[in-house]
């Protein structure tokens, strides 16, 4: 497993992440959504060199679950990253929100206990706002209180998840030093943090973890003009409420003439692609069973892109989608 380092602290942090969004049970009530598929999962990717792992409060079980995978884990503790969630009715999404209905006083402090103890842990190792928006500036008691939580070693480190594609917005905070990382959307379609918030995190040291990385599933390939979500899945609608399905496949298409010549699949492309970014500390992915571990691992077992094709790849194949103007979402994802 290849790794990179935390910026602020040096330790190694695996190139691939395991996103454990899944363990939420929003993908249709699959076969793969039962929970011993679900530890059985972690607990190979940490045996195979993952190290990095991202959850949240507002993924139903998915805490509780990850903390269940840990106690069984006698190796080496992985770095444990979760997300507080904006408190319950203040939805802002797709739409700004007062941070003082967002996160009142308390409300961090009691979502980052709660994760403590879901998870079975004295501390995390990043704590992140899973939306903040740049209307609430760079200081404010959401700032004092994360601050403050980490002085007491509640908390490691802190950082921020940006609600959509527009990176750029959170560069004040990046320049600010106040924060130690950000989490944004990176893929072969919207590479648009590679422009100028990546050079900004490397400039200022703070992490960037990588998330979206195949597209919601559309990358992997395997998406038709025949695949049907169920209603409860989180992907309803998504390739079809944006843009038409048919145009997003024939972008799809487009991508398939760099494979087999430079990845083994069109989902080991998409990967390489965003782990290969400079700036990029790791590239978070949804992997509800090993099948899913064992495919993310041996594609960066692969040789890496060649610098022109990483660079074609960033800038002719970029088809960016605004998820929010469709509101097909819930509060979080």
């Amino acid at each position: 497993m290849h790794h990179s380092s935390f910026p602020r602290s040096g330790e190694p942090i695996s190139k691939l992440g395991f996103g454990a969004m899944g363990f939420a049970g929003w993908f249709g009530g699959n076969a793969n959504d039962s929970e011993s598929n679900w530890i059985d999962s972690l607990l190979y990717a940490l045996d195979r060199g993952v190290n990095f792992i991202d959850t949240a409060r507002a993924y139903g079980n998915s805490e509780r679950i990850v903390g269940k995978a840990l106690s069984q884990w006698s190796g080496t503790r992985p770095f444990v990253a979760t997300k507080v969630e904006n408190l319950s009715g203040q939805r802002g999404w797709g739409t700004p929100v007062d941070p003082e209905l967002a996160h009142p006083p308390g409300h961090i402090r009691a979502g980052a206990q709660r994760s403590l103890t879901e998870l079975g842990l004295d501390h995390v190792d990043l704590l992140q706002l899973h939306i903040w928006w740049p209307t609430w500036g760079v200081t404010g008691h959401w700032m004092d209180e994360l601050q403050q939580l980490k002085q007491e070693g509640l908390v490691r480190h802190i950082g921020i998840s940006i609600p959509d594609h527009r990176s750029d917005m959170a560069l004040p905070l990046v320049q600010s030093g106040l924060i130690d990382s950000v989490q944004t959307i990176i893929n072969i379609f919207d590479p648009v943090a590679l422009d100028n918030l990546l050079p900004a995190c490397v400039e200022n040291d703070v992490a960037v973890i990588a998330r979206c990385v195949l597209d919601e599933g559309g990358l992997t390939g395997t998406l038709t003009e025949d695949t049907v979500f169920a209603e409860d899945d989180f992907r309803y609608g998504y390739f079809d409420d944006i843009v038409p399905r048919a145009v997003y496949l024939q972008k799809v298409d487009e991508l398939r003439q760099y494979v087999p010549q430079y990845a083994g699949s069109l989902a080991a492309l998409a990967l390489k692609f965003v782990v290969q970014a400079p700036g990029v500390t790791t590239a978070i992915s949804s992997m509800q069973v090993r099948e899913y571990c064992e495919a993310n691992i041996a594609a960066l077992e692969e040789p890496e892109l060649p610098a022109e094709i990483h660079e074609l790849l960033r800038f002719k194949h970029r088809f960016i989608k605004n998820f929010n103007e469709t509101k097909i979402f819930g509060e979080y994802r």
